[in-house]
């Protein structure tokens, strides 16, 4: 199946780059991908490894395009640290403005780092909380059931999922109830192997470990 990049917006730094519109140091590049340096590092040796093509986000991206952008990665971290002297580095990738984003064209960082340099990602997250074993495990189902059917993984869902999950205190046998809306933002089933609908699942743990759903009082495991 052949990929087609997105159309390329009207101004895209990146794009002027590639196409020579401004100088740029240049460590590697090939006929699918360019690494530069960035040219207001966090650390000296900080780069950017960046697709040819114009794709705005991790999800535009062509599998083999980002596999070989992640190859070109890896020979460069190696690359980087024998100039610097010291293996520590964070690869990063802001994929959407949520994240950090600050270019409308896909790219990865490879920042160097040193004691001190005052730059952090913080993982993990002091404001996060730990959810109940049940719902990692559910999370999981779920995801594992949107590999085997892409559809269910469908980008175009996301903006729904900007609401994550809306929990519940009220319980039941100590179990919480999970709500996460759909598209139409009615509450999404948590269950593999089904499909969104507007129905509540109480998930539990069973005598075995198992993951357990409940609805309106019948119980099923996975």
């Amino acid at each position: 199946m052949e990929h087609s990049p997105d159309v390329s917006p009207s101004h895209c730094t990146f794009c002027d780059l590639i196409r020579g519109a401004a100088e740029v140091s240049v460590c590697h590049e090939d006929s699918d991908a360019i690494a530069f340096m960035d040219i207001q590092p966090v650390n000296n040796g900080h780069i950017l490894v960046v697709p040819r093509e114009h794709y705005e986000s991790l999800l535009d991206v062509p599998e083999e395009i980002g596999l070989h952008l992640f190859k070109i990665t890896m020979r460069l971290a190696n690359a980087v640290r024998h100039v610097i002297g010291s293996a520590d580095l964070n690869i990063v990738v802001n994929s959407g403005a949520a994240a950090g984003q600050d270019e409308p064209h896909y790219h990865v960082h490879i920042i160097p780092r040193r004691e001190g340099d005052g730059f952090d990602i913080p993982l993990p997250f002091n404001g996060s909380e730990m959810p109940d074993r049940t719902v990692l495990d559910a999370y999981a189902a779920r995801i594992i059931a949107a590999l085997r059917d892409p559809m269910r993984g469908d980008p175009t869902i996301s903006a729904a999922h900007e609401h994550m999950i809306r929990r519940s205190d009220d319980s039941i046998s100590g179990n919480q109830v999970y709500n996460e809306p759909n598209v139409s933002g009615s509450p999404a089933r948590v269950q593999s192997g089904s499909s969104p609908s507007d129905t509540n699942w109480e998930i539990g743990e069973g005598a075995h470990g198992e993951i357990v759903y409940d609805q309106n009082g019948d119980s099923s495991s996975t």
